[in-house]
């Protein structure tokens, strides 16, 4: 039984055109290059971590430049922390709006997340109460982040491992109203939301039902690893390091069932495997996408 709910009936943000075009893409590494520029691969897009690129010039920009030239592009941000406390960092901001002008991306999407405090930055996306304060501060932010770089962003669900105690309202209640207050987009992230309804016992159909699924301009597909907690429970950690699991590759199916043809990229950050295996896994998800379309067409009157 599919556990995402279908479009009709949900009470979301309205409903948005997603730039990127609807087909599998790949998160871009410096060990693909070669092989892009050289083979020209099927892809639909490629999506770059911004902070990998915040320089002026190397072969990271020679080869992405060249990449632009022939693929639709998406940057992913890691590092505005946009649930912190404290205010953004300006001159952050400043290097990611002169790194989108310099692409003109079809997407730009961030986490909800914060990852530093004063003047530390810690490598981790890390959680935050979900109470009305964070709830103001997360707006502000991302109205900032949205004025300055004249653009709508996409905001990630996050995979979590601890909740607060102190939050007034879950998650997907949270991210709904964050949408509805900025306009911004919905990155869901499947895996994301697989690995945070695990870890705390979470119904994950009603969790997703109760996110801004009218929102979403684009779906991320990644592996995790697995343990087991203090007392025995499973544990999942997002790894990026593995393929897709098969949880949530039904995860996937059920959501284009309901939702339609979506931009899906395939994450891959630790153990980076030969390019030819995320293209299997692009293929699978572009598998997936034409399933769906042509069932579309079949029942359309």
């Amino acid at each position: 039984m599919s556990v995402i709910h279908s479009r009709a009936g949900l009470a979301s943000a309205p409903a948005r055109q997603a730039v990127l075009p609807a087909r599998a893409g790949i998160g871009l590494k410096s060990q693909y290059y070669r092989d892009i520029v050289e083979g020209q691969p099927d892809v639909g897009f490629f999506e770059i971590h911004a902070e990998n690129y915040m320089v002026d010039g190397g072969p990271f920009h020679h080869y992405l430049g060249l990449i632009r030239e022939n693929y639709p592009l998406s940057i992913h941000g890691v590092g505005l922390s946009i649930g912190a406390e404290q205010a953004l960092d300006v001159a952050h901001l400043d290097r990611l709006a002169a790194l989108i002008e310099r692409y003109q991306p079809e997407s730009f999407s961030e986490h909800l997340a914060w990852s530093s405090h004063g003047e530390w930055f810690l490598n981790d996306l890390l959680p935050l109460p979900y109470d009305q304060t964070s709830l103001v501060r997360v707006c502000e932010h991302i109205d900032q982040v949205q004025t300055r770089l004249k653009r709508p962003m996409l905001l990630e669900n996050p995979a979590t491992y601890v909740e607060f105690a102190s939050s007034t309202l879950n998650e997907a209640q949270f991210i709904h109203e964050v949408v509805r207050r900025t306009g911004c987009g919905l990155l869901l992230d499947l895996n994301n939301a697989y690995i945070s309804c695990t870890n705390h016992n979470r119904d994950l159909g009603a969790y997703l039902a109760a996110l801004p699924l009218d929102a979403v301009g684009e779906v991320h597909l990644a592996g995790f690893a697995e343990d087991r907690d203090s007392v025995g429970d499973r544990l999942l950690i997002d790894t990026h390091g593995t393929p897709v699991d098969n949880a949530v590759w039904a995860l996937y199916r059920d959501t284009l069932d309901a939702l339609g043809p979506l931009p899906t990229l395939l994450e891959r950050d630790n153990d980076i495997p030969p390019f030819e295996a995320l293209l299997a896994e692009a293929a699978q998800a572009e598998r997936l996408i034409h399933q769906c379309c042509r069932m579309r067409i079949e029942v359309t009157p």
